[in-house]
């Protein structure tokens, strides 16, 4: 069997609108200048306490920040204005692969698990998934842990394992892991850094996704 497991920020989802909004309330929120939009994206993928580290240094206010992110989180699911679609070709992609009996469905995600149980609520996905892993239950990217525990789970091996990201610390969990990475296009960070940090390639869209998983 093989193994794909799917980063959600960036990779699934395209959250991007959503998440610099939520930073720059939740800086607000203390009275903080908001970071800019490259630098709110270049830490999506880290758990929220780690993104925030890196934003404001070691010392900044990181639990009072990732409070307030959740708290302008929610408030914005709730506001219809706000919106985080998949992306192009996703959501057929995940229920073809599902369907098929050679391959078994993971997700390792910064999310919490609140967050992706919205995801798997909103896409109907509870059942298409053999295995799911938050930030709340793991350390931080590019710990290998959460692919770890993929692999605990469903009785996969590294060597039939591939992790699908657009994050550089993506693929540095999975080379710490020692699965297969596959970096998309259209997430958050440059693909020079995907190559760099150990993805086997980068691809462009759903379909040279789908070639490569099932290649």
């Amino acid at each position: 069997m093989k193994l794909i497991i799917f980063d959600v920020d960036g990779t699934l989802v395209d959250s991007q609108n959503f998440i610099v909004e939520a930073q720059r309330r939740a800086f607000g929120a203390l009275g903080l200048p908001a970071p800019s939009r490259n630098a709110a994206l270049s830490v999506v993928g880290l758990s929220l306490n780690e993104a925030f580290a890196v934003l404001t240094g070691p010392n900044g206010p990181h639990a009072a920040l990732s409070q307030a992110y959740k708290d302008a989180w929610n408030d914005m699911r709730a506001d219809s204005a706000y919106d985080d679609p998949l992306y192009p070709g996703m959501s057929d992609l995940v229920t073809e692969l599902a369907a098929r009996k050679d391959v078994m469905l993971g997700m390792a995600t910064g999310k919490s698990r609140r967050g992706v149980n919205h995801l798997l609520d909103k896409t109907g996905w509870h059942n298409l998934f053999a295995t799911t892993q938050s930030a709340d239950e793991h350390p931080s990217k590019p710990s290998p842990e959460m692919i770890l525990a993929c692999l605990a789970e469903t009785g996969a091996v590294p060597a039939t394992t591939i992790m699908v990201g657009d994050t550089s610390f993506d693929m540095e969990m999975a080379k710490s892991a020692g699965v297969r990475a596959i970096g998309v296009a259209w997430g958050f960070h440059p693909h020079e850094h995907l190559i760099e940090t150990g993805a086997e390639c980068v691809v462009l869209d759903a379909d040279e996704l789908r070639a490569k998983l099932l290649g």
